[in-house]
């Protein structure tokens, strides 16, 4: 295992859709264990590996962790399969740092993926578990949070996006 880099926006992976995974093999493996190592480093919720350079649909996910009752959950090319209802609370990214938004996601979800092995996985979500996991499905999308907002909030929050400090040092 080894902490790897987190990509920072504006970096085109973020914004492409990550390939299929066809290798179940101890590279996957691998990818999957720096996933982790580097979200808990970091610290977050979940990452997934475009956040790492790496365009494959594969993510980690931990909401526990934080309170010291780690689950990680593995989801190699995940599918959405149910979602219901709504929440509205804050959400930041790791891979832009100093933003936050609220923004509207499913209250409860439920996923079909795979693991590192390739075994078939189904994980029923609620609260900032079914938050964590729809915000890493739309990293394997391209898609960042901030593109969930709409109207005002999301020009305001582009406009904060754009004075971020570290979007600052990289123009100067």
């Amino acid at each position: 295992m080894s902490l790897r880099e987190i990509v920072l926006y504006p970096d085109p992976v973020l914004r492409r859709p990550a390939r299929e995974v066809e290798r179940f093999d101890a590279e996957l493996e691998r990818l999957v264990e720096d996933l982790a190592e580097t979200m808990y480093a970091a610290p977050g919720v979940g990452l997934a590996a475009p956040q790492i350079g790496v365009s494959l649909r594969a993510a980690v996910v931990d909401v526990g962790g934080a309170a010291g009752r780690p689950e990680l959950h593995v989801l190699v090319n995940p599918r959405l399969v149910e979602s219901e209802g709504r929440q509205r609370e804050d959400e930041g990214c790791l891979s832009i740092p100093g933003l936050s938004e609220r923004v509207d996601r499913p209250r409860r979800v439920v996923v079909e993926a795979l693991d590192a092995r390739g075994g078939a996985l189904r994980i029923a979500g609620e609260g900032l578990l079914a938050r964590a996991i729809c915000h890493e499905l739309d990293h394997l999308d391209g898609i960042l949070f901030f593109e969930r907002l709409t109207g005002l909030r999301k020009e305001l929050t582009l406009r904060r996006l754009r004075k971020l400090p570290y979007l600052q040092q990289a123009t100067a």
